[in-house]
């Protein structure tokens, strides 16, 4: 759970300084076309260090402490001693996924940009829903819970429907490629997975 709280801080930390210097800022966000040309690989990762604002820093982080923990706690189950890299990759793996659509579509845009978490956070997210699907997740002043496997697949559709409008200024795709890749990374890891979550939900 430590490694949960460590990221949780860094990443508060790292948004807290660069929105008082515009040079670290404009050095860490995701910019495919700067990455490309100027090779200027750690924006593949460095994106999710720094958030728009607080809202976006407090509802990223809010989903990660919620659910990363307690993925941490099955990782540590079942892949005693691995845990924590298991979880980083989880983590990390999600920051490069959910964006790699987005670096072929605007590589040759330099005006487009794109930072937060929410990749990564999302791979958490269904990572945990892989482990419960059964799960009750909680939406904001709707007090009944709704099945995690059900709120993972209105993610998805929501996810797919947003990106199709392009009517708001956020990634819907990192949102969407970030879970994907959750869930397959976590499966990938321990293929018994899918029995367990086809059992929960059927059996």
């Amino acid at each position: 759970m430590i490694i949960n709280y460590a990221i949780i801080a860094t990443t508060v930390i790292v948004s807290f300084l660069a929105w008082n210097q515009p040079e670290l800022f404009a050095k860490l966000k995701f910019n495919p076309y700067i990455i490309r040309n100027n090779k200027e690989y750690w924006r593949l990762g460095s994106y999710g260090l720094i958030h728009a604002d607080w809202m976006h820093l407090g509802i990223n982080m809010f989903v990660l402490w919620s659910f990363g923990s307690t993925v941490v706690q099955y990782f540590q189950v079942i892949f005693p001693g691995k845990a924590i890299f298991y979880y980083l990759t989880l983590y990390m793996g999600g920051l490069l996924v959910a964006n790699a659509s987005s670096f072929g579509k605007h590589k040759e845009n330099p005006y487009y940009n794109a930072v937060g978490a929410s990749g990564a956070v999302s791979a958490v997210l269904f990572s945990s829903i892989l482990f419960n699907p059964m799960g009750r997740i909680y939406l904001f002043l709707i007090p009944i819970g709704i099945p995690a496997f059900v709120f993972g697949i209105l993610y998805l559709v929501y996810s797919v429907y947003m990106n199709k409008k392009a009517q708001d200024n956020v990634g819907h795709d990192a949102h969407f490629w970030g879970g994907v890749f959750g869930f397959v990374y976590t499966i990938a890891l321990k293929p018994d997975l899918i029995q367990h979550f086809i059992y929960e939900i059927f059996g």
